[in-house]
């Protein structure tokens, strides 16, 4: 089905990605590919897919790949047929039918006579038979872009399907329609995902890091048990390595320091026998001889020793402590930040929200804004913002200093170096050591700091952007953050939950992982 030998990976900087990778997809193997941010994960999908050649290695495989990336802004500009590589199938099929039998149009088709009837069933289970295949892609929500591309699986029953965080934007309902088609698919999957209800659904587990690829043949709850006692086991051997060093260097001090007594011992008796000057620098000469092959010995145990500590310590995993370090809101509980009555939106002339609404957020609240893909939230919350005008209705809105933390990223600058793009926030007159312990704090490194932030993955600029907004050193009334939880790693979403449990001002949160509502301890939702 799949074989990669010795893949690697360059970025254009020359810098490595990943080295050596080898592995084996069988048919009907359901995989969960998971690492840490920026380990390479996606890349390594890509490569899979075709959209990137590897620098070094070689890949077969049976069959086209079917996949779908993490994000769909390059899609926007094409229709949903166009997207999904069946306009040119669809209109030669439209054209037969109207009786222009040719053999351009013959050919196009290729006998695939029920791709119209695949298409309308695709889009009925995904529960997007409202939508007409002339769309434009960049006229749907986050939730509906993803489910055009998954209704693609179906349409085109490819053996070998990839997928970058497809639980991303989908609600609760189409969430549980993806995990039905995990485990009823016949394709041979390959799924990086931080869900962990959907990593459940898979029974191989390929952990990805800068050593390699790891198998765990089990699903994830599996893997996460295995790694605890690895974990345990690693720090058993890390105390065990740490005594020896302790002890070997112990041994160094005491064996040099009862040959250093010893030498000069003999030097006393030599002196008081009336040895002839020659033949004590002789003996002298011996004496220093002993001592340096001792020490010598000794060195080359604790270098050893040393060698071995500091393999263990680098495979440990990373102790990540990501916080937002703002002060408290200044604004006292309970204020009324926004309160809309009969509040109604529309793009062009259908409303958006079948019944007005009355919103009311006061400060100090915790609360989830929930909805179906394509309900209105970004939209509701560019009104809270100030963004959008609403069609109907009356709105107020106190003032605040928010931040939105958006599902593109937008506070990030591609064009821009990680150091330069922090920079942009150091309003406050930072010292450059002070930005690079910043960026430290949040796991850039001084790796990171030349490297364009196009080069840094999902996850990568959602801690950049969070770190961008420590540097600003504003302490917002409001934090708003659309799917945050979107292409961060499981890891990384527990560091993003201890940062926002930190944090006392408003927080309204777009997210449909249930685990992280509960978590950040969502206090009311607003269901649209």
């Amino acid at each position: 089905m799949l074989t990669l030998q010795n893949i690697s990976y360059k970025h254009n900087n020359s810098d490595l990605l990943f080295d050596n990778i080898s592995f084996t997809v069988n048919n009907q193997e359901k995989i969960a590919l998971i690492g840490n941010n920026g380990v390479g994960k996606s890349t390594l999908l890509k490569i899979i897919a075709g959209e990137l050649q590897p620098s070094n290695g070689d890949l077969r495989v049976n069959s086209e790949p079917y996949y779908i990336p993490q994000i769909f802004g390059q899609y926007n500009h094409f229709t949903i047929s166009e997207a999904l590589r069946v306009h040119d199938k669809l209109n030669a099929f439209k054209e037969i039918l109207d009786g222009n039998v040719t053999e351009e149009n013959l050919t196009v088709l290729n006998d695939d006579w029920t791709i119209e009837e695949r298409c309308n069933n695709a889009l009925k289970y995904w529960q997007l038979s409202d939508l007409d295949l002339t769309q434009k892609i960049e006229n749907l929500s986050g939730g509906q872009k993803t489910k055009v591309f998954l209704a693609g699986i179906l349409i085109h029953e490819p053996e070998l399907v990839l997928l970058d965080e497809p639980s991303n934007h989908l609600d609760k309902a189409t969430r549980e329609l993806l995990y039905h088609f995990i485990t009823s698919t016949n394709s041979s999957l390959i799924i990086v995902s931080h869900d962990r209800k959907l990593l459940n659904l898979l029974n191989i587990v390929y952990e990805l890091s800068k050593r390699g690829i790891t198998i765990y043949g089990g699903n994830y709850d599996f893997y996460a048990e295995q790694k605890q006692v690895e974990n345990n086991a690693l720090n058993q051997d890390l105390q065990s390595k740490e005594k020896a060093l302790k002890k070997a260097k112990e041994k160094e001090r005491e064996t040099l320091e009862r040959q250093q007594k010893l030498d000069a011992r003999g030097k006393k008796k030599q002196e008081k026998s009336g040895v002839a000057r020659i033949m004590m620098n002789t003996l002298r000469n011996n004496a220093e001889n002993s001592s340096s092959k001792l020490k010598s010995v000794h060195v080359e145990k604790i270098d050893g020793i040393s060698k071995e500590l500091r393999e263990l310590r680098s495979a440990l995993p990373d102790i990540d402590q990501m916080k937002f370090g703002f002060d408290d809101s200044v604004l006292h509980k309970g204020k009324i930040l926004f309160k809309a009555n009969a509040l109604n939106f529309s793009y062009k002339e259908e409303l958006l929200w079948k019944k007005d609404l009355s919103v009311e957020i006061t400060s100090g609240e915790r609360i989830a804004l929930n909805g179906k893909n394509g309900s209105g939230k970004t939209t509701l919350i560019k009104i809270i913002l100030g963004k959008l005008t609403p069609k109907s209705g009356t709105v107020y809105t106190a003032e605040n200093k928010s931040v939105y933390i958006d599902q593109d990223y937008s506070l990030i600058n591609n064009k821009l170096k990680v150091y330069d793009q922090a920079q942009q926030f150091n309003a406050s007159g930072l010292e450059e050591h002070e930005i690079k312990m910043r960026l430290n704090r949040f796991l850039f490194d001084k790796e990171y700091w030349d490297k364009p932030c196009s080069a840094l993955s999902g996850g990568e600029k959602m801690r950049l952007m969070l770190c961008c907004l420590t540097i600003k050193n504003e302490s917002p009334d409001i934090i708003i953050l659309d799917e945050p939880t979107n292409n961060l790693d499981i890891q990384n979403v527990e560091i993003l939950t201890a940062a926002i449990n930190e944090y006392q001002g408003t927080l309204i949160v777009v997210s449909h992982d249930e685990s992280f509502l509960e978590e950040i301890n969502t206090e009311r939702t607003i269901v649209l």
